[in-house]
């Protein structure tokens, strides 16, 4: 077996392999919660991959009539009430900074549901009697994204809030057994290793750029940064001015960009190629923009996996983080 694969000790490789059969399982999470409110706004309060639904579901839902926030924070604003629905999300059910939320919720009378796989987040859900989805447990919370963020477009459905989401989510479950997924992952990875990635993509596809950049940090344990047209042209630009250390550009298009937003990648692309920086485009497939984002997202993972594996780096551990949970605990 190559040495890079036996870095993998935990075997993240199934667990990539498996996200199409996840949606699959997770539509059936949720599927007896409805909340009869009238919502005026929509919160997801979690932290790092189970704050990602709260991206994921921002980036997908922009044009519904009721805003959705993203919350990650100890706090939730004033405006919080009970015409709010609160996703309170938390892979282990321990997440300080969520049971915080959760209970200020709980305070404010919000339509709390609470997400978790166990832990306090469980506890105090039965207790409250709020509505509750558990999650299958055992998986690190940046893999646990499909199981954490259906049951939301569930629920959403049953209180009368979105469309039925079952066929879109059967479509996407399909294009993600693309074998053309990994094969394009792989051989990204592998330019992009010795190079500190930067992605950029539209405000609209944020969601996408954005756990690019987290997976990386935490699967292939180096740096990484993202950033979103039009608003880093007023400001990072100027950085490949002096470029200080070798960076590789991922730029995410989608079809549905704004026209001013692909005029803007097609001339930084031409800009930043002049001072010597490697550049890929990402177009994003699929007839659903759902399809189109979780699509995405699951490239960008298989991205930070394989680039593990150049780096000879078991993906699935933070130990680092961790210690600074023990630290915090003390």
């Amino acid at each position: 077996m190559d040495d890079k694969v036996l870095a993998d000790k935990s075997n993240m490789h199934e667990i990539l392999e498996r996200f199409p059969k996840m949606i699959k399982e997770a539509m059936e999470l949720g599927k007896d919660i409805k909340i009869e409110a009238d919502i005026k706004n929509i919160f997801i309060t979690g932290m790092g991959g189970s704050a990602y639904p709260g991206d994921l579901l921002k980036c997908y839902l922009d044009d519904i009539k009721i805003p959705v926030f993203v919350n990650k924070s100890y706090s939730l604003p004033k405006y919080v009430n009970k015409e709010t629905l609160l996703f309170a999300v938390s892979y282990s059910g321990n997440t300080e900074e969520t049971i915080s939320a959760y209970r200020e919720a709980i305070r404010k009378k919000a339509n709390v549901v609470a997400v978790c796989s166990g832990g306090k987040l469980e506890k105090l859900a039965k207790m409250n009697k709020t509505p509750l989805v558990l999650v299958p447990k055992g998986l690190q919370p940046r893999l646990s994204t499909i199981y954490l963020s259906v049951p939301l477009l569930t629920i959403l459905h049953n209180s009368g809030i979105i469309p039925s989401q079952e066929n879109i989510l059967k479509k996407t479950a399909a294009a993600l057994k693309n074998p053309g997924i990994k094969e394009k992952a792989k051989e990204l990875a592998s330019k992009i290793k010795g190079k500190v990635p930067v992605i950029y993509s539209s405000q609209r596809t944020f969601c996408i750029a954005e756990k690019w950049k987290t997976d990386i940090n935490e699967n292939a344990k180096t740096p990484a940064f993202y950033n979103i047209f039009p608003e880093f042209n007023h400001n990072e630009t100027n950085a490949y001015v002096n470029i200080i250390g070798e960076y590789f550009v991922v730029m995410i298009k989608d079809e549905q960009d704004h026209p001013r937003v692909k005029k803007r990648i097609n001339i930084i692309k031409k800009l930043i190629m002049k001072k010597g920086v490697d550049i890929m485009e990402i177009a994003i497939t699929g007839n659903d923009f759902l399809t189109r984002l979780i699509s995405g997202f699951y490239l960008g993972l298989w991205v930070s996996y394989f680039l593990a594996l150049e780096y000879e780096t078991d993906p699935t551990p933070v130990e680092i983080i961790e210690d600074l949970k023990k630290e915090l605990g003390k």
